[in-house]
């Protein structure tokens, strides 16, 4: 009996010992193996005569370990679904973080797509504004030049109209009443005199000749005074009766001119009364 006991008890120990690091699937064929020894080993003891005292003894042997390993079974398949679920977390975790960054990215990448779509749109609508100003500067840098060779066109034909052919004689004339008139003023100051005495000569008022115009009575001061005949006539009023002859005319149609502060003072109320007053240039005050 107590050898009975010694065998089994070796064999639970050595079966013990191999069972603290397997798996579970060697865990069942260690059962199963040491179940199989325990019924050879009752097999052999109760044909050598043991007593239902070795047969109890076996029974209690073989009993035991299969309660201990089965509760070692459930430690190690508890211990294992732990493990899978702690290994599912972070495989669950790791995905989630890998699909944030992945959409952290795509949103990143979207935004910067839309960024230079719009940079994009931009730059094409500066370009398209920058060709609509250069082509709005180009077409009134056109109209404004067809208008500048309309109004040239008109001038030069306002010109030929006013221009006006005289003998060398009324040439010298206008020449002395303009320096004697004018000599001090500027240049259109010295044509807009020129002017007035060319209208004279055009408007069937007065003599059809500069000299008749010059010289008709109590018409201009340097006359009457002498001062016509002791001019030096320059070039700058040769320029400006030359122009005046070629039809350039500021007058609006002026037939008489005076200095108020140096005319006569019925002379004066003669031209407010009967006259009507056009503008002043200078020192020159024009009537029609």
């Amino acid at each position: 009996m107590l050898k009975l006991r010694s065998i089994l008890r070796q064999i639970c120990q050595f079966f013990r010992g191999m069972t603290v690091k397997v798996t579970k699937r060697m865990y069942r064929s260690s059962a199963v193996f040491m179940a199989g020894a325990a019924v050879i080993t009752v097999v052999a003891f109760t044909s050598a005569g043991f007593g239902s005292g070795g047969r109890n003894a076996l029974t209690a042997f073989a009993e035991t370990p299969a309660k201990e390993d089965a509760a070692d079974e459930d430690a190690v398949e508890e211990e294992e679904t732990d493990t899978q679920a702690k290994v599912q977390l972070k495989l669950t975790e790791a995905k989630m973080q890998a699909q944030q960054l992945a959409g952290n990215l795509l949103e990143k990448e979207v935004i910067q797509k839309q960024e230079l779509e719009k940079e994009s749109e931009a730059q094409v609508q500066r370009i398209n504004n920058q060709i609509a100003m250069e082509e709005e500067a180009k077409r009134q840098a056109e109209e404004a030049a067809k208008k500048a060779e309309e109004e040239a066109r008109k001038a030069e034909e306002e010109k030929a109209v006013h221009a006006m052919s005289v003998s060398q004689d009324d040439y010298q004339v206008l020449l002395k009443i303009v320096q004697a008139e004018a000599g001090i003023c500027d240049e259109k100051g010295k044509i807009l005199v020129a002017n007035v005495i060319l209208n004279r000569v055009k408007s069937g008022e007065f003599p059809n000749s500069v000299r008749g115009v010059v010289y008709s009575p109590s018409q201009f001061s340097p006359v009457s005074n002498g001062s016509i005949n002791s001019v030096n006539v320059t070039d700058d009023t040769k320029a400006c009766v030359d122009r005046a002859l070629a039809g350039e005319d500021y007058s609006d149609g002026a037939l008489y001119f005076m200095y108020r502060g140096g005319s006569r003072r019925g002379a004066v109320s003669w031209f407010d009364s009967h006259l009507t007053y056009l503008f002043q240039h200078g020192n020159h005050e024009f009537f029609k």
